[in-house]
C-alpha cells in the first residue's frame, strides 16, 4: 500500500511553506505605482495543518492593501497565503503573518485580513462541532485607525459582486 510513503509526502506537501520565503515572493512582482485606492484579494481558498492536533483547517483569506506607491502581482497575494497556511499553524498566526509580509515588503498605508476557516479538531474530536467557523483579523494602518476603510473592506468582502 505505500501508506508511509503517501503519507511523508502529504506531510512534505503540507508543510512546504518553511522552505519559501513570503517577503521574496511579493518582491518579486513589486512595481513603482502611483495608486492609493484600496486592492482587495478575496476568496482566497487555504488549506493548512493545525499545530496542535495534526488536524487540517480550511476556509479562505481575504487580504486587502492600500498602495503607498508600489503595488504586487495579485496572485503574489495567493501565494503569500500559501506560503504561510502550509505550516504547521494556528489560524490567529496565519492572519498576522500575512499582513506583516505585505507590510514589510510594500510598506503600505494599510493592510487588512480576515480569514473563516472550519478545524477538523474542532469537527471531529473534542466538542464536535461540525458547523463552526472561527473568523480571524488582523488591521494595520488605515484599516487599524480609520473606522470608514476597515468597513469598506468588511463590506466588499461580503458582496457578491458577480
Amino acid at each position: 500500500l505505500k501508506t508511509p510513503e503517501r503519507a511523508a509526502k502529504a506531510f512534505q506537501f503540507a508543510t512546504q511553506g518553511y522552505g519559501q520565503d513570503a517577503v521574496a515572493i511579493l518582491n518579486s512582482a513589486r512595481f513603482q505605482e502611483d495608486i492609493s485606492e484600496m486592492v482587495i484579494v478575496k476568496d482566497i481558498e487555504l488549506y493548512s495543518m493545525c499545530e496542535h492536533h495534526l488536524h487540517p483547517f480550511y476556509g479562505k483569506a481575504h487580504v486587502a492593501y492600500i498602495p503607498n506607491g508600489y503595488i504586487t502581482g495579485l496572485s503574489k497575494i495567493a501565494r503569500v497565503v500559501d506560503v504561510y497556511a502550509r505550516r504547521l499553524q494556528v489560524q490567529e498566526r496565519l492572519t498576522t503573518q500575512i499582513l506583516a509580509a505585505i507590510k514589510e515588503s510594500l510598506n503600505p498605508l494599510g493592510v487588512a485580513v480576515v480569514i473563516e476557516a472550519k478545524h477538523l479538531c474542532m469537527m471531529v474530536r473534542g466538542v464536535q462541532k461540525q458547523n463552526s467557523v472561527t473568523t480571524t483579523s488582523a488591521y494595520d494602518g488605515e484599516f487599524l485607525n480609520n473606522h470608514v476603510t476597515r468597513n469598506e473592506f468588511l463590506k466588499l468582502i461580503s458582496a457578491d459582486l458577480s
